[in-house]
């Protein structure tokens, strides 16, 4: 997914090419073989007042871009990484986001609980 424009990852302007991953050059970076590098900015990010039934749309319309992204997982995962406050990326919306790193913080939690049990069972 591009970034907005103020951020420090412009990839828009170059268009891509697609790779089968396990033939991508290991060095080069994921979002240079990027779908969206094709697409207009505006498709993965909201205008400001944007009415709702106007995001759905739009959302769903780059979701399916993602949807044929060779590195829609990469994509995903810096988006989770950073973590990207908005847009689309890797096929989430920034609100779906939130719900996989919450999901994630309580599976953390989980198991370094079962851990720290397993420890003091043992122990």
């Amino acid at each position: 997914m591009l970034q907005p424009p103020h951020s420090s990852l412009q990839v828009a302007a170059v268009p891509a090419q697609r790779v089968a991953a396990r033939d991508r050059d290991q060095d080069a970076p994921w979002h240079t073989e990027a779908v969206c590098r094709r697409d207009e900015a505006g498709l993965f990010f909201a205008p400001s007042k944007e009415p709702t039934a106007a995001r759905l749309s739009r959302e769903e319309a780059a979701k399916r871009v993602c949807a044929r992204c060779p590195v829609m997982v990469e994509c995903r995962e810096h988006a989770l990484l950073q973590p990207e406050p908005y847009g689309v990326w890797g096929g989430l919306t920034a609100a779906e986001r939130r719900v996989v790193l919450a999901r994630r913080r309580r599976c953390e939690m989980e198991l370094k609980k079962a851990r720290q049990n397993r420890i003091a069972a043992a122990g």
